[in-house]
């Protein structure tokens, strides 16, 4: 039996999926699912599907919850509830995520930035549990990132703090999603990853690639970039090695910005493991100031994907 003083529901809100979980106040997660965002499908579907899963986990159990939390995308007033224009949930203006799903399931809920949320997560469960500072990087279908300082999370003066996966590196770079230019999410987001990779793979007819995905660019994914990559193939092992030199450069100035230096990565695509920390760490360390260079720290998430679940569901139990 879940008692309520010791369960919440933690929901993971991507532009691709919407990974959902029941965990105990200590970080164990009793219960998971995954549904489809069907971003596509605007903000009332994404909702809808938010309730789905949850109603997946629970079935007629829900008023035994300590809470729901929620870290989604864009800019989240935790105080309000509400979500403000994240750049990959197409439609999405201003929507009080907070008061619906209060309002359907007659419950606690707290909503935080997604990359908050998982940053919170490792601060109390994973990589982060003995770090003072840390900037938490993810990586999935865009480039998240949170500010913890002193075992607290750095939110801004809007709640917006953290949004490194929009920090300009090229200002005559390719139009993100945001509505900027040359922001590092768009060489480090899933999806402007594998459409750089399908249009070098005409370049490359010998490339290991084309075996793994059946001769068909409809099949990419990192996963199988990391497969081939393993293998030795080179237009893989470039596509690793861009990424992390792109993600180093602007860690770089975010390390130089803030005097903190321990960054711990986490989401889908740092599934690309050593050759990416390796390189990214070395341009760090090739471009961060003279005294920073020595404490350099790139490394993994310790919860991989299940930091969003868990980091959200800790804002119920550690609301701060």
């Amino acid at each position: 039996m879940i008692t309520q003083s010791s369960y919440a529901v933690g929901v993971d809100l991507g532009g691709t999926n919407i990974k959902l979980g029941i965990v105990s106040e200590k970080g164990k997660i009793i219960k998971k699912t995954v549904v489809p965002a069907k971003a596509e499908d605007g903000p009332d579907m994404v909702i809808k599907q938010i309730i789905y899963g949850i109603n997946i986990l629970f079935n007629k159990n829900k008023a035994e919850l300590a809470g729901i939390g929620i870290g989604a995308p864009g800019i989240v007033s935790n105080k309000k509830g509400t979500v403000e224009y994240p750049p990959n949930l197409p439609g999405w203006k201003k929507i009080n995520l907070g008061s619906i799903i209060k309002k359907e399931f007659n419950t606690k809920v707290l909503v935080e930035n997604d990359a908050n949320a998982a940053a919170i997560g490792e601060m109390i469960f994973g990589a982060g549990k003995n770090i003072g500072s840390f900037v938490m990087i993810t990586l999935g279908t865009g480039v998240g990132g949170a500010i913890v300082f002193n075992r607290k999370l750095f939110r801004g003066e809007h709640g917006g703090a953290g949004e490194v996966g929009h920090t300009t590196i090229n200002y005559k770079g390719e139009k993100c999603n945001c509505g900027s230019y040359g922001c590092i999410e768009t060489y480090a987001g899933n999806s402007y990853l594998i459409r750089r990779v399908k249009k070098d793979l005409n370049k490359f007819p010998g490339s290991l690639i084309w075996d793994l995905i059946d001769k068909n660019p409809r099949n990419l994914s990192p996963k199988i970039i990391h497969a081939a990559a393993l293998k030795g193939d080179r237009l893989a092992a470039s596509v690793i090695h861009n990424l992390g030199f792109h993600l180093g450069s602007a860690l770089s100035s975010v390390s130089n910005l803030l005097n903190i230096s321990t960054f711990i990565i986490g989401g889908g695509v740092a599934g690309f493991g050593s050759p990416l920390f390796k390189t990214i760490k070395e341009t760090m360390t090739q471009r961060v100031l003279t005294p920073l260079r020595p404490e350099i720290k790139v490394i993994p998430a310790k919860l991989r994907n299940d930091a969003g679940i868990k980091g959200a569901s800790s804002l119920i139990f550690y609301n701060s």
